[in-house]
């Protein structure tokens, strides 16, 4: 008797034994599996049944939380979410998430390691965090302002701090309302389908993710490439600049929308956006100084995180003279981003420098202790100081005698940069304007911001003037909201 209960027990050990080791099996090696499995909703369940943190624009929430009674709890709420869209992107229970709401999400959902004092207990127990929030650079008055001055028409906005590379604004128009993402019902699907199918496309970020090509407002890279290389060191000297001006190799006359570009100096050429003289420029510094200066700028650069990813803004490295003359006007493959425009304008404000921009100040724990920061953000020297100098003096010009007049401030120094960009199968499209700007208040020592605007659907005439008739009012409407004049 006393050996069959001694087998029993063996028996009771091994089974025990087994049990234990399968049940390692399955959550161990097997556990990933099960944990992405489509049909597993426990992680769904409990990433929606607390309240998501929020995105702060200067210590305000722009985003909440809704408790809706259901199995997925909590739906993301958004306050002006036209307004903001560009930046928090949306959190969906559907189609996921963008933007800061995704780069962000460890930290919005409670999922970072950050946010627990046990990390190691939290793997044992499962048990989620509470989660933190996400302060914004952004300035509230320069988003509205962009917003409200591009209103209904196609276009973007960036705006940044020279001396750090803060973004002080991002917009894009048209917009949407992220909340119409945010549940799981058939409005959700309804809401995904429409905003997919509007040939608008509002749920695009054309401030970071669509490229376009700069136009005039690239002879900033093209002047500042001129005046490292030594080719021009006299701004109010006349240069060798036939009008109109053949381009190399060819057959084909490039023009001017005005009079006056023949031998201009670079001063009026500037002033006046004169095609030819850049063009010529460009050919003259050769490719190799031409890609080097662009890259020195932001372009080409496909690894820029600000956050989120941004589109890399693009300057052809193989081109031969013609195509090149194209280039440093911001013709042919030359491509950016209103982000990457506006990057150009700060560094002729800071000194050449071109600061990586943020979007991300701090993040913290929902009583506001602080989790990590910014930091000291990189830099790259994109011209020498002197020709930042240079820089400086020509832009001012173009707003106190060229076609930047629109954007000038009273109480302020405002450099600008207008252009028109053609596009389109024979350049048919409508241009696009664009202006770049920077401003400093005459009781300040430094800039304080750097402006780029692009609206698509420019209705002024197909000259350089459009870039100062439709851009540069928005632009001067952000930076008098960011110097508070």
């Amino acid at each position: 008797m006393t050996r069959h209960i001694r087998h029993a027990a063996v028996f009771c050990v091994l089974l025990l034994a087994a049990l234990l080791v399968n049940a390692a099996r399955v959550q161990v090696v097997e556990g990933p599996g099960y944990d992405d499995n489509p049909a597993n909703r426990r992680g769904t369940i409990a990433r929606f049944g607390q309240p998501r943190g929020d995105i702060l624009v200067e210590g305000a929430r722009v985003t909440g939380s809704r408790d809706t009674g259901e199995q997925l709890r909590h739906e993301r709420t958004y306050a002006n979410g036209p307004l903001y869209a560009p930046v928090t992107g949306f959190a969906s229970q559907v189609y996921g998430t963008t933007f800061l709401e995704h780069a962000e999400d460890g930290i919005l959902s409670g999922s970072d390691p950050l946010l627990s004092p046990f990390p190691l207990w939290n793997d044992v127990t499962r048990a989620r965090n509470q989660p933190g929030n996400v302060v914004t650079t952004l300035d509230r008055a320069a988003q509205e302002a962009a917003y409200r001055g591009l209103g209904r028409r196609k276009g973007a906005v960036a705006a940044v701090e020279p001396s750090t590379g803060r973004i002080l604004a991002l917009v894009s128009s048209p917009s949407y309302d992220p909340a119409v993402l945010s549940g799981n019902g058939a409005s959700v699907t309804s809401a995904w389908s429409r905003l997919n199918r509007d040939p608008d496309q509002p749920m695009l970020n054309r401030a970071v993710r669509q490229t376009y090509p700069p136009g005039s407002t690239f002879k900033v890279v093209t002047a500042a490439a001129a005046l490292d290389a030594g080719l021009i060191t006299d701004l109010d000297r006349s240069t060798d600049s036939p009008d109109p001006y053949t381009l190399p190799g060819t057959r084909t006359r490039l023009t001017n929308e005005g009079e006056g570009c023949a031998d201009a100096s670079l001063r009026a050429a500037f002033e006046w956006s004169c095609n030819t003289v850049f063009a010529k420029l460009g050919v003259d510094v050769g490719v190799a100084d031409m890609v080097a200066t662009a890259q020195g700028f932001g372009f080409n650069d496909a690894e820029l995180k600000v956050p989120f990813s941004v589109a890399p803004s693009t300057f052809d490295t193989s081109v031969d003279k013609a195509q090149l003359a194209l280039s440093s006007i911001g013709q042919y493959n030359t491509r950016a981003t209103p982000l990457q425009m506006a990057m150009v304008a700060a560094a002729v404000a800071n000194g050449g420098q071109v600061r990586t921009p943020y979007l991300v100040e701090r993040t913290t724990r929902q009583g506001g202790e602080t989790l990590g920061t910014a930091g000291p953000r990189a830099f790259r020297q994109a011209m020498n100081p002197a020709t930042a100098l240079r820089m400086k003096e020509l832009m001012t010009g173009v707003v106190q005698d060229g076609t930047g007049t629109n954007a000038a401030i009273p109480g302020a120094t405002v450099g600008g940069k207008t252009g028109t960009a053609q596009h389109g199968v024979g350049n048919a499209g409508v241009p696009y304007a664009w202006f770049v700007s920077w401003a400093k208040a005459d009781t300040a020592l430094e800039p304080k911001v750097a402006v780029a605007v692009v609206v698509e659907d420019a209705s002024a005439d197909r000259g350089e003037i459009s870039g100062g008739g439709d851009a540069a009012p928005i632009a001067r409407a952000v930076m008098r909201a960011v110097l508070g004049l």
